[in-house]
Formats: structure tokens, C-alpha cells, sequence
């Protein structure tokens, strides 16, 4: 059973809801919307087969376009429980609670609103306990849930939302002890306490190890001093920090008796409980951003400012009460690299941020694609641009890639979450969280810009929420570790990790390029080729001219081999993936995991053939096999998104959903009346 809430003729054909009879019987939107009780079980999209396609016109609404063309070969439940991975429940009540009018995306509105929007819409999931810190010992598979699902409504309030909880909480709850527990965690949990997460500062980033902000031991008064020497020690970047948070982690050089101990968190209070700024602490607004202006990003300094020994988050070192350091952790690398394990978890949150972008990116670019008409072989406007082989190619490749993705990000995850107590997995697992990363944010930023392009100008359209998705992509590329500069870390730790362990490789019988397992096996060739030649190239360098050969010459190469080892890890776990998934869905699996890796290999071909892994006149033929399988899977594009599980409400898009009606009106490029935002948003 579907529930969709009653609601406004306008607000109705803005989020075409697909059902006019439903539509036609609603009484004005209100706070909190009765529901309709729709039977989804004799419809056609649920079942595997579809009447014969009618002839397609103008003079059909969207939605019965979208009807008819839905004709799914495999059961689109059970495709949705197998992308949804976990949290099953969880993600199925987040989907029909996110209609609440709060949620409803405003475009034309002030900074200052957009903020507080965010924070209301943060507050509403928080209220519905559908994120808690203490989730991250529970069930923290349940975070990246969350993230996935939230993004897809506003980008800008699950940003705030991973630092608050991930960030912030995540760093409270596992580096701090019960005095840091008792005080904070139900605060985290219902945002009483809104905090952050002061590591970045202006002249360090990826080399934060050097930052400079320092917390000097007292002895006399047993406080901390939290100190800026210069600005480009302030804290930058530093979300929530410009209007809502009262805390903030602060990672700073620990000074006890003029030594250094290395970089500590420690918890500095930086506004009262009126958000009144505290002494000493300087709170500068970053203000406009190329996106995501509903996340307050803020610059902090601090003036000596005092705080008690208490405050350090001392799970692994500690001042004891005659003032003398101690600490579970060696060096200060190690310390550093403890304190900021929070970033890996972090690295997960910002891929399934990712990841719902893109799904919803492609979705929107899909459903419009089904149902935009344009001239066909009768001359008519009689036939959807989605299958013309132009939208096909563009759109396809991506939707294998993003299901692809989703297969190894759940990898990812489990693993992450799952690992052995001992830590013997936890060098690898960084590898792969530093690898995801930047793989599912570099995919969103090439779908977003693809989708909007094949949309025309309405892709052009805030309402159609291509530029919301964009912003994600960039600050997804950045954040938590800039994405080229994780690859250099993956192709470091994997480069050590292939020297101890030979890879040996198996040549499948066939190499036929319409075979996966060929095709898979070039991917696995293509990254034991780049890592055995970055290391006889490091070898040859020697250890003087290693930093110069690998910051100065092979950049080039060491990016391909961190990309290569990522994308190897995505199909080896759909292929494992096609072995234990349900047998219904094998067959559009199958074509779906021949088309990710044969996408892969269309976009390397130059290095594949200067390489010998393939010959020049394989070029057309699997350029050939690729078109094919985008010709194949263009038909069940519809059905595909539909298993991603997003709902009209959630899509919002006027383009994914009825965009005839929504231009029916004079609707400001808004999907609410002024008057209806006023009564059902701002005063509600």
C-alpha cells in the first residue's frame, strides 16, 4: 500500500502525483495531511509484464506516458531490497515521512532562511529518531541509511546533519569518556546541543597534521588555553558554526609542560545557551556559496580561551590530576590519525550522499526523457527522446555505474562496520573508504551535469534540482579529503599492500568482448599493469627521488591506479553480487554489470590498446557491444529508477512528474504559492 497525503490542486500538479482522481479530491494542504490509501498491488508497475505500448501523444498526461512505458522484466521489490542493502523498515517509514510540507524544496528565499529551513528540516528527522549518534555503536549502517535518503530532500540539511552526528557526536561518543557522554550525547540526538568540527584550518587542509592551533596546559588552574596564533591557524570551513552551534571539537598542538604531544580534540563551548557568542572565541560567516547555502559555514578564531582539563577527549590520552600526560598511543602521527578516524566514517557518509544524488539526478533526467515527445519516423511528435540512441548512450552508462556503485558502497559499508575487533583489517578498510569516496562524488558530478544536459532547458530550472545536486557533487569532491589527493593515498596503501602480496591473475578461457568475465578480467589487468609499473618507477627513483617522482612526475599514472584498484573492488562485488541475488533478477543484472564494466573499458580504450590488453580493432566492436546494451536497458530504464526506491515526493523535480500541469499555472519557478508556503512553512 502506497500512502500519499492529501494536498492542494497546485502543490498536486507541481509533484504530479499520479493519481488525478486522487488529485482531484484534495482538501487544502495542511501541517499535518491526512492520508490517501492507494492499492499499488493490481497496478502495472508492480507487476513483471505490461500491456502491449499504445500509441503515444501530447494530448496524454505525463504520468500515463510513464505508465505505459513501464513494462519491468524483474520484480522492482525485490531490486529495491537488494540496493536498499540494510535498514529495510527504516528506509520504508523515512520514505512516507518525508511528506511532510516542511520538506517541499523553496527556491527564491533569503540566506538567512534557507538556514533556518535546513535546521527545521534537520530537526524534523531528529524528532522522528531517525538518526542517532549512539547509532554508531547499534547499527551504524543506519547512519549511511540516513545520509542516502536525506540528501535526496535537501543536501544542504544532511550536511549539517553529518557533522552533527558524525562529525561532531561521532567524535564525542568515540574519543570521549562518560563525563563527555553524560553531557552530550541526548543533546546530539534531539540538537539541544548543535555542534561541530574545528579541523581544517586556513593554510592546512590535507596537510591539517601541521595545523597550527594550540591548547597549552595550566597547571596552576588545570585549564586548557585554546589559542590562534595567526589567521591562518583559524578554523575554517567549519560547518554549523555560523548561526547554530553551541560546541565545537577543536583539534589542536597539545602543549603539557612545553612539549608537544601531537593533535588532540578537545571540546570548546563556543556560544551559550542563547547563541551568544563566548569570550575569546571569534565567529566570522563564510556567507554565499556556489551551493548548499543552507549549511552556516564559518570561520573561528580563538583568543587564549580557557577551558577545564576536563574538556580533552580522553578515551586514549589524558592530563592526569598532577598534571602529567599520558597517553595509549605512541607517536604523534598516530595520535593525529586516531583523533581523526571520524573522517573515514565521514568519507562513507558524503559516498551515500552521493549516491542518492545521483539516483535521484537520473531519475528525474529518465522519467522526463520517457515522457517528452518529439518527432518519431511518422513525422508525429508521437515518440519519447529516451529512446533515441542519443539519450540512451548518456544516460545508460551512468545508470550501470550508479548501481555498480551502490554494490560497492555496501561493501564498503559492511565492512567498515564489520571489521575485526584486532584492527588487522582497519589499513585495508581505509583504503577502500578513501577510494569510495572519491568514486560515488565524481559520479555525481558527472550525472548531474549529463542529466542536465539531455534535459534541455528545463534541466536549467532550480525546480528541477540539477543545480541542488551539483553543489552536493563539488562539496562532496572536497570535502573530508579532496578527491585526487585520496587517490594518492589508495594508490600509496594499495602499492604496499600488492609488494607483500603478489597479485596472480587468471585469463578467463573466453575473450570475447561481449563476455563479462573478459571484460572483468581487463579491469583486474588493467590494475595489476599500473601498480606493477608505479612500483618499478618508485623503485627505480630510489628512496632520495621518491617524493619527486611521485609529487613531480607520475601523477598521471598514480591517479589511474587508484581509480583502477576502486572500480576492480566495484565489480569484483557485483560479481559476487550476480552469484547470491535473487534469480529474477539475474537477467537485467547481468546486462547491467556488462555494461558498467564495458563502460569502464570505452572510457580507458587508449590506454587499453597502447597497453596490449586489447588490439586496435577491437576498438568498434566493443564501443558495438556497449550501444547495445544501452539499446537493451533503455526499456527498463523507468523500471530500474523505480527500484531505486525515491518517491514523487522525494524527487519534487516538475520535470520527473508532471510537468504539463506544473506549467500550467503561473507557479514562479516555485512548487508552493507564496500564500501556501506562508501558511503551511513560515507559520506553521
Amino acid at each position: 500500500m502506497l500512502v500519499v497525503p492529501t494536498m492542494s490542486r497546485r502543490l498536486c500538479h507541481s509533484l504530479g502525483v499520479r493519481s488525478m482522481t486522487v488529485c482531484q479530491i484534495r482538501t487544502p494542504l495542511t501541517t499535518n495531511p491526512s492520508a490517501t490509501i492507494i492499492n499499488t498491488t493490481t497496478s502495472p508497475r508492480y507487476v513483471s509484464t505490461a500491456p502491449a505500448l499504445a500509441k503515444l501523444s501530447n494530448t496524454m498526461t505525463p504520468a500515463d506516458i510513464r505508465e505505459k512505458l513501464l513494462s519491468p522484466s524483474f520484480p522492482i521489490e525485490k531490486m529495491t531490497e537488494l540496493l536498499d542493502h540494510d535498514n529495510h523498515q527504516m528506509r520504508a517509514d523515512f520514505r512516507k515521512f518525508i511528506s511532510e510540507p516542511v520538506m517541499v524544496p523553496r527556491y527564491n528565499i533569503s540566506l538567512e532562511e534557507e538556514r533556518e529551513l535546513a535546521l527545521r528540516r534537520l530537526q524534523r528527522i531528529c524528532d522522528n529518531k531517525f538518526i542517532s549518534v549512539l547509532d554508531f555503536w547499534n547499527n551504524p549502517l543506519r547512519i549511511f541509511a540516513a545520509h542516502e535518503l536525506a540528501a535526496i530532500i535537501d543536501p544542504a540539511m544532511t550536511t549539517k546533519m553529518t557533522v552533527q552526528f558524525n562529525l561532531f557526536g561521532g567524535t564525542v561518543l568515540k574519543l570521549g569518556t562518560e563525563r563527555h557522554h553524560k553531557n552530550l550525547l541526548e543533546g546530539i540526538d534531539n540538537l539541544n546541543d548543535i555542534g561541530c568540527f574545528g579541523l581544517t584550518e586556513l593554510g592546512y587542509g590535507n596537510n591539517a597534521v601541521e595545523m597550527e592551533t594550540t591548547a597549552t596546559y595550566d597547571h596552576e588552574t588545570k585549564e586548557f588555553i585554546v589559542h590562534t596564533p595567526h589567521p591562518l591557524a583559524q578554523k575554517y570551513w567549519i560547518t554549523n558554526g555560523a548561526v547554530h552551534a553551541k560546541h565545537v571539537v577543536v583539534m589542536a598542538q597539545l602543549l603539557v609542560d612545553g612539549k608537544n604531544e601531537g593533535i588532540h580534540a578537545l571540546l570548546v563551548r563556543m556560544r551559550d545557551n542563547e547563541l551568544k557568542t563566548m569570550p575569546g572565541v571569534t565567529i566570522e560567516d563564510m556567507g554565499y556559496k556556489m551551493g548548499l547555502n543552507g549549511v552556516d559555514n564559518a570561520k573561528l578564531t580563538f583568543d587564549n580561551v580557557r577551558i577545564p582539563k576536563d574538556n580533552l577527549l580522553n578515551k586514549y590520552s589524558d592530563v592526569n590530576d598532577d598534571g602529567v600526560f599520558e597517553s595509549k598511543i605512541g607517536s604523534g602521527r598516530a595520535r593525529f590519525l586516531t583523533v581523526a578516524d571520524q573522517l573515514l566514517s565521514g568519507r562513507i557518509c558524503i559516498a551515500s550522499m552521493s549516491l542518492g544524488g545521483a539516483k535521484a539526478s537520473l531519475s528525474v533526467a529518465v522519467r522526463y526523457a520517457a515522457t517528452r515527445l518529439t518527432v518519431g519516423p511518422t513525422g508525429k511528435s508521437d515518440t519519447p527522446i529516451l529512446v533515441y540512441q542519443l539519450q540512451q548512450r548518456a544516460l545508460m552508462p551512468l545508470m550501470a555505474r550508479i548501481v555498480a556503485t551502490n554494490i560497492g558502497l555496501d561493501y564498503v559499508k559492511d565492512r567498515w562496520a564489520f571489521q575485526a575487533e584486532d584492527g588487522s583489517e582497519h589499513k585495508e578498510v581505509v583504503t577502500m573508504c578513501c577510494a569510495i569516496k572519491p568514486l560515488a562524488s565524481w559520479l555525481l558530478e558527472e550525472t548531474v551535469s549529463v542529466c542536465r544536459e539531455r534535459c534541455g532547458g528545463q534541466g536549467y530550472l532550480s525546480c528541477n534540482r540539477f543545480g541542488t545536486f551539483l553543489g552536493l557533487a563539488h562539496a562532496a569532491m572536497t570535502a573530508e579529503g579532496d578527491n585526487s589527493v585520496l587517490m594518492q593515498k589508495v594508490a600509496k596503501e594499495h602499492l604496499g599492500f600488492l609488494t607483500k602480496n603478489p597479485p596472480k591473475l587468471t585469463k578467463p578461457s573466453s575473450t570475447s568482448l561481449e563476455d563479462p568475465a573478459f571484460l572483468h578480467y581487463l579491469l583486474q589487468a588493467r590494475e595489476v599493469n599500473l601498480f606493477t609499473s608505479l612500483g618499478k618507477k618508485m623503485a627505480k627513483a630510489g628512496k632520495a627521488g621518491t617524493f619527486d617522482s611521485w609529487m613531480f612526475e607520475e601523477s598521471d599514472l598514480i591517479q589511474h591506479a587508484g581509480k583502477a584498484f576502486g572500480e576492480r573492488i566495484i565489480a569484483d562485488r557485483f560479481a559476487l553480487t550476480l552469484e547470491t541475488c535473487d534469480k529474477n533478477l539475474q537477467p537485467i543484472m547481468t546486462k547491467i554489470f556488462n555494461l558498467f564494466l564495458a563502460s569502464i573499458i570505452e572510457k580507458n580504450l587508449s590506454w587499453f590498446v597502447i597497453s596490449g590488453l586489447l588490439q586496435p580493432s577491437d576498438v568498434n566492436p566493443i564501443k558495438a557491444h556497449s550501444a547495445e546494451l544501452c539499446a537493451q536497458l533503455g526499456p527498463q530504464s523507468l523500471a530500474i529508477c523505480e527500484s531505486f526506491g525515491i518517491t514523487d515526493t522525494m524527487l519534487s523535480a516538475p520535470i520527473a512528474l508532471d510537468w504539463v500541469g506544473y506549467n500550467s499555472y503561473d507557479n514562479q519557478g516555485e512548487l508552493m504559492s507564496e500564500k501556501e508556503w506562508d501558511e503551511t512553512v513560515r507559520k506553521a
